[in-house]
């Protein structure tokens, strides 16, 4: 069966990212974090282009959180918006708490983590990093 993973991009902050996720979330990442210097051509970006994310991946339970940074001086652009969340089910009440308040921590929350009239333990928020989270819990799911 195929599998699904969330892949982020950011503008120069991935790294800074990634190692907040993996604060709150714990584990470690999965062949460290790539740069742009190391990839090839690399000697055309700039210095600080060369410091940018080329990959870097967090696992999660049997999934894996992906992420780089854009490179402007190839014309990319980051265009952050709702259209997307990353859903996260934890396996208690507490750690829906914990993740949530730290996610939350600097950014927006949109609907706050409570009971919900559909069963679950649920809310959501955009983080720091403009990445928008749903944190659920459901006991039926564990």
């Amino acid at each position: 069966m195929a599998k699904v993973n969330s892949y982020l991009n950011f503008d120069g902050t991935a790294e800074e990212a990634f190692l907040f996720y993996r604060s709150v979330l714990g584990g470690d990442f999965a062949g460290g974090i790539m740069k742009m210097g190391s990839a090839p051509g690399a000697e055309n970006l700039s210095d600080e282009m060369k410091n940018r994310v080329l990959h870097v991946s967090l696992p999660i339970g049997d999934n894996l959180l992906m992420g780089s940074d854009i490179v402007p001086e190839m014309g990319q652009k980051l265009q952050t918006g709702n259209s997307n969340y990353i859903s996260l089910h934890t396996d208690s009440r507490a750690d829906a708490d914990r993740i949530f308040t730290a996610l939350a921590e600097g950014g927006e929350v949109e609907m706050p983590i409570e009971d919900q009239f559909w069963g679950d333990y649920f809310g959501s928020l955009q983080d720091k990093f403009g990445i928008f989270w749903m944190i659920n819990f459901n006991e039926a799911y564990t």
